[in-house]
């Protein structure tokens, strides 16, 4: 059985027991989440939303919290002597997925 969830404006496609990095979640190492934003839910009975699946969901838990690579801007006009350098990390959360909820 799986199910698509939405998770920070993204979508994923979840299954029990699985592990994945999702936009950062708040929460201490160890707590629980429960995602109610479950689009679909697959398997031998499929049920679709409209936009949700009414009375499902999803709970996770927090594994930790992680950055993504660092990402570089430059900024250069030529002849203007102007430059501009900055960096950026994403900050992620790392969640195992529990049994689903119908």
């Amino acid at each position: 059985m799986f199910a698509i969830v939405e998770i920070g404006g993204k979508q994923f496609r979840l299954s029990s027991g699985q592990k994945l990095y999702v936009p950062f979640q708040g929460g201490e190492a160890g707590s629980t989440l429960t995602f109610d934003n479950v689009l679909f839910l697959g398997g031998d009975n499929p049920q679709v939303g409209a936009p949700h699946v009414k009375g499902a969901s999803v709970p996770a838990t927090v594994l930790g919290h992680v950055k993504s690579d660092k990402v570089i801007v430059f900024k250069k006009k030529r002849r203007k002597r102007y430059k501009v350098l900055k960096g950026h990390r994403q900050d992620y959360t790392q969640i195992e997925i529990g049994d689903f909820k119908v």
